[in-house]
């Protein structure tokens, strides 16, 4: 691999993996908040939150972290701007007090904020306006990407106008290939993602722990290993459910994100590291397949866009069960884009409504299917060119994958959303 696509897979990871507490929708709409609270210069008189549907769909249903059990715009919105740091990103409500959810409830009570749905081309978009009791208003909005402040004003002055589309590690991601992935990972620097890969083993790995130890959620991950026989398949799948359980219901553990999914980082990691576990596996060769986890599910989920009616636990199982027959098999390449094309085409139309709690169970559905595509994949048996929707090679697959997510499901997630409303999510 040359240096310049080195150094743009290794920049792809860095930038795309980073700690976020709590779902990532929510905690945006926190961040955002505790921005316009910030550029105001005190705590508003009142706030008004308006933000795109896919952003409403994945705040609706899940606890925001530090809220003592509240959910919704209003209060990640509130609450972000009681306690939040904005200088902290994604780990935004890190300092919230017992005052802070006191305040918080009272003023859920009242009429302190404002919400509505915005239509606009863009699916993460978050506007904050925060108005004082001595007239002075800010105004912050984030767009394309869960910490990307695309416009600040106070007062009418325009302070930030950065119309750039999306972050960078969006417009890199364009150059991975399933090949790119794998030539990456084996020439890996380990020293360039020790330290990423080990912060990303630590934290996904708490939080899949207190998933099985404490209950969250309706305990997907306990309820799988309390019903099937042990094996590194149900523990690995159990695991990242496990974790999910927990992250959706309030978890106040920290994870390592991928794709800007917390659900999605779990899912891409957890598995991985208790194949290679129990499989004896150097450190060397776990960061190696991690590398190609990851980033299997960026390239995925990349051509799908940010937000969409496409599942994202999918992509990120396809990323962890690529690296699991790159485990077995030694690399094998054709029997990994067997193992893609497999769950792709198995799962790849399940719908996302929303964060909650049943995103754990989406989880495991992703895994299991992943992980028996992993399975095929070792015997050398798959699914061929023209059965349904199988192109002729895997980068042509997962590309009629991101037309159907991006295009074909559009309505879908219209749907989805109307119904949300409807039924007073």
């Amino acid at each position: 691999m040359d240096d310049t696509a080195y150094t743009t897979y290794l920049a792809i990871l860095q930038g795309d993996l980073i700690p976020a507490l709590g779902c990532t929708e929510p905690i945006a709409v926190a961040l955002a908040g505790a921005k316009a609270r910030e550029v105001l210069g005190s705590f508003p008189a009142r706030m008004e939150v308006a933000c795109s549907g896919n952003i409403v769909k994945n705040v609706a249903g899940v606890v925001v972290p530090a809220s003592g059990g509240h959910k919704g715009l209003r209060c990640a919105a509130i609450l972000g701007a009681l306690s939040g740091d904005p200088g902290r990103g994604l780990q935004v409500l890190e300092a919230v007090s017992d005052d802070d959810r006191h305040r918080l409830g009272e003023l859920l009570a009242s009429d302190f904020c404002d919400t509505r749905v915005v239509q606009d081309d863009a699916d993460l978009l978050i506007r904050v306006c925060a108005d004082s009791a001595d007239g002075h208003r800010s105004f912050v909005e984030i767009r394309d990407d869960h910490t990307h402040f695309s416009r600040i004003e106070r007062d009418g002055e325009i302070l930030l106008d950065d119309t750039r589309q999306g972050p960078a590690t969006d417009a890199q991601a364009a150059a991975l290939s399933v090949e790119g992935v794998l030539r990456f990972a084996e020439t890996l620097n380990i020293d360039d993602v020790r330290e990423l890969f080990d912060q990303q083993i630590e934290l996904n790995e708490a939080i899949s722990r207190e998933g099985l130890e404490t209950s969250y959620g309706a305990s997907v991950g306990k309820t799988l290993i309390e019903t099937h026989p042990a094996s590194t398949k149900v523990r690995a799948t159990a695991l990242a459910a496990a974790g999910s359980d927990a992250r959706m219901s309030g978890c106040l553990l920290p994870v390592i994100i991928n794709s800007g999914s917390g659900n999605q980082g779990i899912t891409a990691s957890i598995p991985v590291i208790e194949y290679a576990r129990e499989m004896g596996v150097s450190q060397t060769r776990l960061y190696r397949a991690l590398a190609v986890s990851n980033l299997i599910a960026i390239h995925i989920k990349s051509r799908l866009g940010k937000l969409s009616a496409f599942c994202g636990a999918v992509c990120a199982a396809c990323g962890s069960a690529a690296a699991v027959t790159w485990l077995l098999s030694d690399g094998d390449r054709p029997a990994i884009e067997r193992t893609i094309t497999g769950t792709l085409v198995t799962i790849g139309g399940m719908f996302c409504d929303g964060a909650k709690p049943s995103c754990a169970a989406k989880v495991a559905s992703s895994l299991e299917a992943a992980l028996l595509a992993s399975d095929l994949a070792l015997h050398d048996r798959s699914f061929q060119p023209g059965e349904g929707i199988v192109q002729a090679d895997v980068e042509a697959t997962i590309e009629a994958i991101g037309r159907l997510g991006r295009e074909a499901m559009r309505p879908t997630d219209e749907a989805i959303l109307n119904l949300m409303v409807q039924q007073g999510s």
